[in-house]
Formats: structure tokens, sequence, C-alpha cells
């Protein structure tokens, strides 16, 4: 085994800048057993390119991310554009036998992430999807929990995520307006909510949903106005396999709110409360402590709670986004290592999510519960 592995990075916006960054960082947090090599970076702007492969320390730079793929130098390919570019870019980097590291969601198209997934079982390499919220170390601890029985059979489970970069009736028709890239707050989130389901206890086994546009229409660069194609909002019920029943909101025009990723976990012995945005921090219940001192505990993170204690030596201190990132970075190396223990979203477990999704949408097509079986 090559005591390095080659890393070709394609996009190099707020995601790609993530993955660059833990391609950094991860040999010095893990010292995993080969080291990243940043050797390719694609950029549709030829001079960005070449700024950006400087700024983030790649040897080469390309503004054709065919080159990159079919650089031999290459062992992996880190992908974080636009939604609907990972089809096309994620396959043809599998069958060049690259390990491929994509940003979520898999695509727009259900049919498009099923041919990824197909993909990925013919290359035989590492494929996975960028869900690094899975990696919080308390997210772990919460699945722990669960795990030990510390709060009972579940019965129900809220879990929310809200953003407001929507929220401005003002701010000009985008992409994330246009119905080609989506459905919306739908895929462009709820994606998220649903890894951590995933992990926690499991995607919904049926769903019922409704999807709103808090604004009917957006302003236009010419000074016209065009009608928006996606929702901002969606709300679902559903059940999982065990029976308990769940509710999943999201909302990227919820003012005030940055980073919410609220989850709500009853027990018939307890209750688990988590934030993502407080998301150091994790609120349990039980409901066999001493009646005279019942009331929610805070469970700070620290390293007690694997791979905090890689990153800092005492607790209380805290993690951030990008931590998370170089986390998912590791378990990434692992699963490439042939480590069956990993813990990413491959692309099998990604296409049930983007099922999920899909369903939630037909469900609100049609006003009635849909089945995921």
């Amino acid at each position: 085994m090559s005591a390095t592995i080659g890393v070709g990075l394609i996009g190099t916006g707020y995601m790609g800048k993530c993955h660059a960054l833990a391609w950094t960082s991860v040999g010095a947090v893990f010292g995993p057993k080969r080291r990243p090599k940043l050797v390719h970076l694609a950029e549709a702007d030829p001079q960005l390119a070449a700024e950006r492969a400087e700024t983030f320390g790649f040897e080469k730079s390309t503004a054709n991310w065919r080159t990159l793929i079919a650089d031999p130098e290459v062992d992996v390919v880190s992908i974080t554009t636009p939604n609907a570019l990972h089809p096309e870019m994620a396959i043809a980097a599998l069958e060049a036998g690259k390990h491929v590291w994509c940003e979520k969601p898999m695509a727009p198209a259900e049919a498009d992430a099923a041919r990824m997934r197909d993909a990925a079982r013919a290359a035989g390499t590492a494929a996975i999807l960028g869900y690094n919220y899975i990696q919080n170390p308390m997210i772990r601890q919460i699945e722990r929990l669960l795990h030990e029985g510390a709060i009972g059979a579940v019965t129900h489970m809220r879990i929310e995520m809200d953003e407001d970069f929507m929220a401005d009736a003002s701010s000009p028709f985008g992409p994330k307006s246009d119905g080609a890239h989506g459905y919306g707050a739908l895929d462009d989130f709820a994606v998220h909510p649903l890894s951590l389901l995933s992990v926690l206890v499991g995607l919904p086994r049926r769903v019922v949903t409704h999807m709103s546009k808090p604004f009917a229409a957006r302003p236009t660069a010419d000074g016209g106005s065009r009608e928006v194609e996606t929702y901002d909002i969606a709300n679902i019920l559903f059940e999982l396999e065990s029976g308990a029943s769940g509710v999943l909101c999201v909302n990227r025009s919820a003012w005030g709110r940055k980073g919410r990723i609220a989850v709500q976990i009853y027990g018939a012995r307890g209750s688990i409360v988590y934030d993502q945005e407080r998301m150091n921090e994790v609120q349990f219940y039980s409901a066999d402590d001493d009646p005279a001192v019942q009331g929610f505990r805070t469970i700070l993170a620290g390293p007690a709670h694997d791979p905090y204690g890689r990153f800092v030596p005492a607790p209380g201190h805290g993690l951030g986004f990008n931590d998370l990132k170089i986390i998912e970075c590791a378990e990434l190396l692992r699963a490439i290592d042939g480590d069956a223990g990993a813990r990413v979203i491959d692309f099998e477990r990604g296409l049930a999510i983007e099922r999920a999704v899909h369903a939630m949408a037909r469900s609100h097509e049609s006003g009635g519960w849909v089945d995921l079986s």
C-alpha cells in the first residue's frame, strides 16, 4: 500500500474549501496509514483554478474536470460542484477507478442517483457522500445512549432544520428557486436530518408531506420578477419501522436561524434533546433518576466522546463544522482501506435517503401517505 493517496478536488466554493481543509488536516489529526497528497484541482475558470490551487496547496490546476479524473496521480476525487453536476462527474470518476467523496445530495433526479449507486457497485471503490453531521461526537453519543436503552424504546421523534438564507423576500431569483435544481428545502435540506435519522433510528417506513412557498415570486436582475418554482418549507409526518411516530420540518426562510438542526427523541423512560447550533452539547433526561433531582442534564463534549480528543485534550472547548469534515475525511480513508466499520454514508445508503426524499415529494403531490418500501 502506498504511503500517500493522490487527491483531486472539483469545485472550489464553500464546500470545496471545506474539503481542501479536511485533506490538509486529516493527517495531523488522525495520522492515517496514507497521507493525502494534493495533486490536482479543477475549476471552471482557468485563472480561478490556478489561484485556488496555489491557495489550497494543490500541485496542478485545470479548467476541465475530465482532465483531473484522467490524471493517473489522482486516486480519490472530491466533488463539491452544484448538485446537478454530481452524477456525470461521480460516474466518470468511478468508471476511471477512482474513489469518490461527493457532497450531498446525490442528484436532483432519483434515476441519476441510482446510476451513481450502480457505478459505485461496479467500480468496487469507496464512494461516500458529504453528510458530516453524523460525525459529530455528540451525535455518536446520542447513538450510544439509544443503543444502550438509556431512554427505553423510542416512542416519538421530532427533527427540524432551519436557516434564513432564503428569508428575505427581496432576494433575487437564483438557482435555489429554480425547479430544475430540485424540490427546494426537501432535497436541499431534508437530506441532512434524514442522514441523522438513518444512523440513530433508521429511515421512515411511510410518510405524508406538505410543502409551501413563503414567496410566490422573486425579483430578477432586469427589474422584473420570476415565479418561484421550489418550496422553501416542507413538513413531514413519518412512521418508523418500530411503529414510533415522527415529525420532520425543514425551512430555508426562518429568520434568525443560522444552522439549526433540532433533534428531540422521546422514549419510554427518558428523552434526548440536541441542537446543531449548540453542537457541543446534548440534553439528557432519565425517568429512572431520583424524583427529587429529576431534570435534563447537559452533557458537554469532551475527550470521552471519541474522536473529540483527537482535536482538543480538554472538555467543554468545542469542535466546529470544519472539524466534522476532517472526521468525515478520516472515515473515508478507513473505507478506502477496506474497513467495513467506517462510519460513512456510502452511495448505497445515500440512495435510500434520496428515495425517501422523492417519496416525500410524491406524498405532497398526492396528498396522502406514501410507503418507502
